[in-house]
């Protein structure tokens, strides 16, 4: 999900955030209590269109760097989409940020009822933001044993007080970011179950959104700090802050919301919920199919986006490190004079539990990453099977990336990438598998048919990447 957005500093700054949503600024009113900062000049040049920082499409359309493939369309229409799962073959759940709807697309045409519509805040980062669908459970029924399926589908979304838009229109304050668990019946979401209620103020950025179901059966989601500086606990790398209260990590609970214990930094609750932490913002989550490692993209505050291996209990460094920089120093200043030790003093570690270790990759100018997946399939040939892509939502590329034999890391080209480090004079060409899509807020391959799909936002187009001859 895609995003500038203004921040206080010395002066008023313009940088770009996470890969979902750029700065909401419709309809804004006095009676809007959170203001990341509110300065009328520059409301009044964001306010056209609604989302003017995404990456905007290629005038030619989406292009594919190897000739071999191409993007075709494979829907277009949604409103302002910012994640997919699976159902079957050519069957796609998308959600829609600013609706709170949940769409569903069979073979190319989209049910003309929505599955589900939900009041969500929409401001910012807000709204309705991640999906995943667990595989189907087995279930006894009381009608005399008899075996039955369950398709439960997970939803996480910023839960609005009355009505969709009412923290814009009434400036109210929403109930939270909270993780549901819905049963799949007659092309309806129901019987709702809340898992998780976590904070959503006092910012209205930065509150991750990517669910996913893991190897193991559990419901992963990523959070975010909620605000610039929104939260200072011990998961911000707090040294004297409070306890963690949910906020900058990958939570993991199983189907029924409950913490997979023991606990990987401690067992007491919400600390028994975090598989990593010290994270500002993420809008991607992968396990590789072949070691269940996961791994995330996380956008940088104001510089220095990721894409991390996630070992159990990481510590990403926020909100003493973006990227491999230390915060606190000009954005000039930092680039070359202050890059972290290799192991930074300063960090909680939650008794030694958590451990923090650089990104396998990292931008110094800002991408915005999102999406992240393994082709574990030959469907674009055995060049890229079992690779890993990265979409981002400014610039409307997707990167191809290598693992070493171990896959613990990224096997990059030579030149002044190999390192790991995307500096801001750096081309990114070596690595740039697509382009021109726009801002993408998703990527995944569909576990029915082993393509590749691109989700963009401000298109609302869902691509296949296929070879040119299909």
């Amino acid at each position: 999900m895609p995003n500038w957005i203004l921040v206080p500093s010395s002066s008023f700054v313009r940088i770009i955030l996470f890969g979902i949503l750029i700065l909401a600024c419709i309809s804004m009113t006095n009676k809007y209590p959170y203001s990341v900062q509110h300065d009328r000049s520059h409301i009044a040049k964001a306010i056209a269109p609604k989302y003017p920082e995404v990456g905007l499409p290629s005038p030619q359309g989406p292009i594919i760097v190897d000739p071999h493939l191409r993007a075709e369309a494979v829907f277009r229409g949604l409103r302002y989409p910012t994640s997919m799962a699976f159902l079957g073959p050519n069957d796609i759940l998308f959600t829609e940020k600013d609706a709170g709807t949940v769409r569903r697309v069979v073979n190319g045409t989209e049910l003309q009822q929505p599955l589900l519509n939900v009041s969500v805040a929409t401001y910012a980062h807000r709204g309705l933001l991640g999906i995943a669908v667990a595989p189907l459970t087995p279930a006894t029924s009381s009608n005399h044993g008899i075996r039955n399926t369950i398709t439960y589908v997970f939803l996480y979304y910023t839960q609005a007080q009355t009505h969709t838009g009412d923290d814009i229109t009434e400036g109210k304050q929403p109930l939270g970011n909270r993780l549901y668990r819905y049963e799949l019946t007659d092309n309806k979401l129901v019987n709702p179950k809340l898992l998780l209620d976590l904070p959503a103020t006092p910012g209205a950025i930065g509150n991750g959104g990517k669910v996913i179901v893991g190897p193991d059966n559990n419901v992963y989601v990523a959070t975010g700090d909620v605000g610039i500086n929104g939260h200072n606990t011990k998961a911000q790398n707090a040294q004297n802050g409070s306890e963690p209260d949910g906020t900058s990590g990958i939570l993991r609970v199983n189907q029924d919301g409950q913490p997979v214990l023991p606990g990987i930094l401690g067992n007491k609750y919400p600390l028994s919920l975090y598989y990593s932490y010290g994270i500002w913002n993420s809008f991607g989550l992968a396990f590789d199919p072949i070691t269940r490692i996961l791994w995330d993209t996380q956008i940088g505050l104001p510089f220095g986006d990721e894409i991390n291996r996630v070992d159990p209990g990481f510590n990403s460094g926020y909100n003493k490190i973006d990227g491999i920089w230390l915060r606190g120093y000009t954005k000039d200043q930092t680039e070359k004079q202050h890059v972290v030790p290799l192991h930074p003093n300063d960090l909680v570690d939650f008794g030694g539990k958590g451990k923090y270790h650089p990104p396998q990759f990292t931008w110094f100018r800002k991408v915005v990453p999102t999406g992240i997946t393994f082709l574990n399939s030959s469907k674009m040939g055995s060049l890229y099977k079992n690779d890993m892509f990265v979409a981002d939502d400014l610039n409307g590329n997707i990167y191809h990336f290598k693992l070493n034999p171990q896959r613990t890391g990224l096997l990059l080209p030579t030149g002044p990438l190999a390192g790991g480090v995307a500096n801001s004079n750096d081309s990114l060409n070596q690595i740039i598998f697509g382009k021109g899509f726009g801002g993408i807020t998703d990527l995944k391959v569909s576990p029915y048919d082993g393509n590749l799909y691109v989700l963009t936002f401000d298109q609302g187009t869902i691509y296949r990447i296929v070879p040119v001859n299909k």
